[in-house]
């Protein structure tokens, strides 16, 4: 097939990963901000958080990929946020934003991880 048929563009290894990587991190801000706010941000914004993280290691992703990684995130905090109390989403919260760093281990991270890779491979960049 042609790459222009709407076919989904192949995505290396190392892409794919970050995309999920940017999708998690991307959760722990909404919930964050939501807790600490009462707000979400907004897929813009969230895109410009994605542009930012990536520039600190000089990588680069188009505009509509960021909004796209965005909303994922935000599909799956909303979801977090509407199934747990308050407690527990700050918890999820506090979790998701140590796990960042690589030497700490978290079993909730790991399975948060898990549904963010599905959301990626199951929601197409058209929506």
């Amino acid at each position: 097939m042609l790459p222009n048929c709407r076919s989904p563009l192949p995505v290396s290894n190392k892409d794919r990963g970050t995309s999920i990587a940017l999708i998690y991190a991307l959760v722990g801000e909404r919930l964050t901000v939501y807790y600490e706010h009462g707000k979400w941000i907004t897929d813009t914004q969230g895109a410009s958080l994605v542009a930012e993280w990536l520039a600190r290691s000089t990588r680069k992703m188009s505009s509509a990929e960021r909004r796209h990684l965005s909303a994922n995130s935000y599909q799956i905090a909303k979801s977090i946020a509407e199934s747990v109390s308050r407690e527990a989403g700050l918890h999820i919260a506090h979790e998701i934003q140590e796990s960042l760093d690589p030497n700490y281990h978290s079993d909730l991270g790991r399975a948060l991880m898990i549904e963010c890779e599905r959301v990626f491979e199951e929601i197409p960049k058209d929506k």
